[in-house]
């Protein structure tokens, strides 16, 4: 973990990488290897690496998020993280896991099959890596720590990148455009993934449909679409067929928003090059009007949710979905949101009203201890955590009443909710209103859930459980929490 001067939009700066790559090196394995991989850090803050998705079967202390289950790697030291690859196939991917270092440290992670095993899908002609994010003029660590200072909102990116490079609509930026060439009559797998700190997306290439063939490394059942949306930490398995007349196409990325705070509102592009096509012709700048792409517009709610509902596991003999759980042992209600704290005595704050902004789920707000918690269970040491995490709201309410005359400070703590193993667990993660209803991707480390249903409002049990999907619903690791809405999860809880 380095820095490298890079420069992007006319403007260079030092850019946390890893071995000098911005995106990471990818890294490629098979199903059932084992992985040794060294991480040492060059770098003047902390680091560490989480691989997500992965499942960590008995290996929670080779994860990566910082204070829960490592400390993390300090200048001038080195970690080891040892895990196996068990029954999982397919895209996933790697990023730094303290502060928004992962702006910049993170890369691919592709599981092929074992030897001998096909896809569930005809082979593709090539597999193509498409990792989406976003790009700061100044430091990210920066933006997020003035964020947290002054209690406002961060400030917004100044583009969104493919693989690395922000395309042709920003300034300066003709020759940073990622190019991909293609042969007539061909069909290639794109692994997309979502990289992005802060962006539901948007993708689409002009004049080409999409089929989805695997989401967060779990195979789905064929879906073609023009478009797909791909929520921060999600990743996405597409075929695309080089069918077209021979040009040259673009590809193209924006945000679907629903959140009431600003947010960067442009294009990333990039070129989709058929074979024996001369180089791209010039695009001017912020000329999105000319792309002839299948992007929805960036509001287009009722896409993204026929798109979400659109998705089902494939659920064939060799891939069964028959591990649903029917019966629950274990019932969470988390109410997400944002709260907005009342300015401590002599500090300056810069959210709505003169508070502070804080993330909370059942109005508490996660204080990161001093010790990793998981260090902190393993040798029963007292004082680093609670286990009195609220797995419902203390008090019901109106959760997507738009007009909340509520207290919004939060509470903070460092508490824990603990699940019996192998208890079948539904939770539901219900969207608040409290400073506004947003779109919330949430990811659940060490497991894959199914996405049972979602819905918009507040969460009715006996209504919205009637219509919930047990023979194929999509599994993921991540889920994007509809805006003024809620999603339903069911899992085992047989991962320690």
């Amino acid at each position: 973990v380095q820095y490298t001067n890079t420069t992007r939009l006319c403007h260079s700066k030092p850019l946390l990488t890893v071995n000098g790559q911005y995106p990471g090196p990818t890294i490629a394995v098979n199903e059932g290897d084992n992985l040794v991989i060294k991480v040492s850090n060059h770098a003047q803050s902390n680091t560490t690496l989480h691989w997500h998705g992965i499942r960590q079967f008995r290996t929670g202390w080779a994860d990566g998020p910082a204070y829960i289950t490592q400390c993390p790697i300090q200048k001038g030291h080195s970690y080891t993280y040892k895990f196996k690859v068990t029954q999982q196939r397919g895209t996933l991917w790697w990023h730094s896991h303290i502060s928004w270092q992962r702006a910049s440290v993170h890369g691919a992670f592709i599981i092929y099959p074992k030897t001998n095993v096909s896809y569930p899908f005809p082979k593709p002609h090539l597999e193509v890596p498409i990792i989406l994010g976003e790009w700061w003029n100044e430091d990210a660590e920066a933006v997020e720590k003035e964020a947290i200072q002054y209690g406002g909102g961060p400030n917004v990116s100044e583009a969104y990148t493919i693989n690395g490079f922000p395309g042709p609509l920003y300034p300066c930026s003709q020759k940073d455009t990622f190019i991909q060439k293609v042969v007539p009559g061909k069909t290639y797998l794109l692994r997309l993934i979502n990289a992005a700190l802060n962006d539901e997306l948007f993708f689409a290439i002009a004049n080409h449909s999409l089929t989805v063939v695997e989401i967060d490394a779990c195979y789905t059942k064929p879906y073609t679409t023009h478009a797909v949306m791909i929520a921060p930490g999600q990743t996405m398995n597409v075929l695309l067929t080089a069918n077209q007349p021979a040009a040259n196409y673009t590809m193209a990325a924006r945000p679907y928003v629903t959140a009431f705070v600003p947010f960067d509102e442009t294009t990333a592009a990039a070129i989709l090059q058929y074979s024996g096509r001369s180089p791209p012709p010039l695009i001017q700048e912020n000329d999105v009007s000319n792309l002839t792409v299948n992007l929805p517009v960036m509001r287009d709610t009722n896409y993204a949710t026929k798109f979400m509902s659109s998705l089902r596991s494939l659920n064939s003999d060799q891939y069964p979905s028959t591990d649903v759980p029917k019966k629950i042992d274990r019932e969470l209600f988390f109410a997400v949101g944002l709260n907005l704290q009342d300015c401590p005595p002599g500090a300056l704050c810069k959210g709505y009203f003169g508070g502070r902004f804080s993330a909370s789920i059942n109005n508490q707000s996660f204080v990161r201890p001093l010790t990793a918690i998981l260090q902190a269970e393993y040798y029963k040491m007292r004082g680093v955590f609670s286990k009195d995490f609220l797995t419902r709201p203390m008090h019901k309410f109106n959760y997507t009443d738009k007009d909340l005359d509520i207290n919004m400070n939060p509470y903070f703590g460092t508490s824990i909710a603990v699940i019996p193993f192998n208890a079948n667990v539904e939770m539901i993660l219900q969207d608040t209103s409290i400073m506004g209803s947003e779109n919330h991707p949430i990811h659940l480390h060490g497991f894959n859930f199914y996405i049972v249903g979602h819905g918009f409002g507040n969460f009715h049990p006996q209504k919205d459980r009637a219509g919930f999907n047990l023979v194929d619903p999509p599994m993921r690791n991540t889920v994007a929490v509809p805006s003024a809405g809620w999603a339903a999860l069911r899992f085992k809880a047989d991962n320690p």
